[in-house]
């Protein structure tokens, strides 16, 4: 019976292709960074801070074309004052939706922090349902968007927005691919022109050599907290996408007068771009992780998801087991070794926004930030976590062998 090192490194040496593969996509992705902040000549000025209504502020305005060209997208908002990837979806919806219109989300039901901003808990909570916006879903056919659904319902309907989901959220099914993405777009392209297709980009950013706007989506959205951020960003989002999007995004996150003509932030842009330059190379860190992670869980005989030779799509690793109480051990052993708040011991609880009880393990210099190894669960059969993020490879690697001590048999 090998030890806990011997099986990690087993694990290692049979990921050694994988690995090159991951390193290739983040050396693509660095140059194209560190080609947008040299063509938008950033320097040290734009780092300072602002205050009162900033008007003119050079490092929001730098900041907002550099996402844009790394996303070859028309415009963008990159802003602190979203405060997390839910609230940055919830702002395009509201901005694009008016009454009457419908929302079409065809990668089935999303991520469960938007259940209420599209119907609500209770009347006049301020959902969308609220304002009279129509909801409609096409789920997907063994992971995959049911392509045949989606033309049919355009071609005898015409939805305001088609809402698209990168990441899997709690489901059991593969990210979309970008070039699946790129196709389902412009076979919707075919048949409505004039359809706002919203992404929703969160956990993808990096992972891939090019992004959903660059196929036509009118707009991508995430949180700086996750990929884009390097786990330095202190918080924000960002949406990217066409100049009519962005201007109604920038509309309703400040007002229709003002658009994104102001907005100061006292903290000051540098981490914004640091971590923007090392983003690159975290998301490439988390990927490795995940992937040494998942071979780790299957020789201890767990299923997992994506399988260690699929492609892995986004920074997000899923682990089942085989009873609650295994669930909870893991993830309180995923805080144990965190960098912070180590002797804390996550349970279970009514998060809100969740439908069931959740766990979670975030020892995370940035609250919440899930390019940080960090994991959740919901409590409900089957017994799946989900994890995510790893500013080191190292980090995961330990990790991974605490697992191997605790589970190997």
């Amino acid at each position: 019976m090998k030890n806990a090192i011997e099986l990690v490194k087993d694990c290692e040496s049979e990921l050694t292709n994988n690995f090159k593969k991951i390193e290739e996509i983040s050396l693509f992705n660095q140059e194209k960074v560190l080609n947008a902040l040299r063509n938008q000549r950033l320097a040290s000025r734009h780092f300072v801070q602002t205050n009162g209504y900033g008007y003119s502020d050079e490092g929001r305005e730098i900041l907002a074309r550099v996402y844009a060209e790394i996303f070859k997208a028309e415009d963008a908002i990159v802003s602190p004052f979203f405060a997390c990837g839910s609230h940055a979806i919830s702002v395009v919806l509201y901005a694009i939706l008016r009454p009457n219109d419908t929302m079409l989300a065809i990668t089935g039901k999303p991520y469960d922090t938007l259940d209420e901003v599209i119907k609500g808990v209770s009347e006049d909570s301020g959902s969308l349902k609220d304002f009279g916006i129509n909801y409609e879903q096409i789920d997907l056919i063994n992971g995959e968007i049911n392509t045949q659904a989606v033309l049919e319902y355009l071609k005898s309907k015409s939805p305001k927005l088609v809402f698209i989901q990168r990441s899997r959220g709690y489901s059991a099914r593969n990210p979309l691919d970008c070039k699946k993405i790129a196709d389902i777009i412009s076979q919707i392209r075919q048949i409505n022109k004039e359809v706002f297709i919203v992404v929703d980009n969160c956990y993808g950013e990096f992972v891939q050599t090019t992004e959903p706007t660059e196929f036509g989506a009118d707009i991508c959205v995430g949180s700086l907290i996750k990929n884009p951020g390097g786990g330095i960003a202190p918080t924000g989002g960002y949406v990217v996408g066409t100049k009519r999007a962005v201007d109604l995004v920038g509309k309703r996150l400040f007002s229709p007068s003002l658009g994104t003509e102001t907005g100061s932030y006292a903290g000051g842009y540098r981490l914004f771009f640091q971590g923007l330059f090392l983003a690159p190379h975290i998301v490439s860190q988390a990927v490795k992780g995940m992937m040494l992670l998942g071979a780790v869980a299957t020789k201890l005989g767990f299923k997992i998801f994506p399988q260690t030779n699929e492609p892995h799509l986004d920074i997000i690793k899923s682990i089942e087991f085989n009873t609650k109480e295994e669930l909870i051990d893991f993830c309180q052993l995923i805080q144990a070794y965190s960098p912070v708040e180590s002797y804390v011991k996550p349970e279970p609880w009514a998060m809100p926004g969740y439908t069931s009880e959740v766990i979670m393990a975030a020892g995370t210099f940035v609250q919440g930030a899930s390019i940080e190894l960090s994991c959740d669960a919901p409590i409900r059969a089957p017994y799946i976590i989900y994890i995510q993020g790893g500013l080191t490879y190292e980090h995961v690697k330990l990790v991974a062998i605490k697992m191997a001590e605790k589970f190997l048999k």
